[in-house]
């Protein structure tokens, strides 16, 4: 994918730096010799089926669990065995698979929980507003009411108007419509080109595709190949990958 020259100059900063990470739950093992490095301005999609380990790596790096070995490094601080709130403030945004919105909150009061200060969320709302529209419509509305796509527009708005360094996100396209995946890559692609590091963690091959600088394929916990998006030729042999 070709980039102009400021994007790839944003390229060369390393941002997330995992290496041979292992972690899991209880006594077993989830992730195994986990390594991959992120740069800002760069998507980096990690695919694969239910069930191999792309949300805990989400949770590792983010903290909530806590790796057996191996190393989490964001902007080279070690951050392996630091506590999520003290990630969290790293400029770092995550958007969980479960909706981790507050329903019984309005859409304001959630957008809220996004940034430091009121005066701030005022601030950002044009940044809510380019993202999507609908939303600054809605912000006295209970966030519980919204439609399943929305609320997931929700999280990313929320996670927009912190002004991140990093995303972490999770199965964003998960049940919705065609319009709102292509809004979504939209948004997506006006992040990187501001300097943003995107870890997406996806099944959905064709919205990886229309938005991702590299791959991860992960099966059973391992990384078994990973590269750059290079046309259908790629697109082929991880639609193998992913039906094994």
């Amino acid at each position: 994918m070709m980039r102009n020259g400021t994007e790839r100059e944003a390229v060369s900063e390393q941002i997330i730096s995992v290496a041979r990470l292992r972690s899991g739950y209880g006594g077993g093992d989830i992730l195994r010799d986990i390594s991959f490095d992120l740069s800002a301005g760069e998507i980096l999609a990690i695919l694969g089926k239910n069930g191999m380990g792309k949300s805990t790596l989400l949770k590792t790096i983010m903290g909530f669990v806590k790796p057996k070995s191996g190393s989490i490094k964001l902007r080279g601080v070690d951050v392996t065995n630091a506590e999520p709130h003290w990630i969290a403030r790293r400029s770092i945004a995550y958007t969980p698979q479960e909706f981790a919105i507050f329903r019984e909150l309005t859409v304001e009061e959630n957008l809220r929980l996004g940034v430091e200060s009121d005066s701030l969320l005022k601030q950002r709302l044009g940044d809510v507003r380019d993202a999507f529209p609908r939303m600054t419509e809605r912000m006295s509305q209970r966030a519980g009411t919204l439609s399943g796509g929305e609320q997931k527009m929700l999280l990313l708005c929320r996670a927009i108007v912190s002004r991140p360094d990093i995303m972490l996100i999770d199965e964003i396209s998960e049940g919705l419509q065609p319009t709102m995946i292509e809004r979504m890559a939209e948004i997506l692609r006006t992040a990187r080109s501001k300097g943003v590091a995107i870890l997406l963690i996806e099944q959905n091959l064709n919205f990886a595709l229309s938005i991702a600088d590299r791959f991860a394929i992960l099966k059973i916990g391992e990384i078994v190949e990973s590269g750059r998006f290079e046309g259908r030729d790629t697109a082929g042999k991880l639609e193998k990958h992913l039906r094994i």
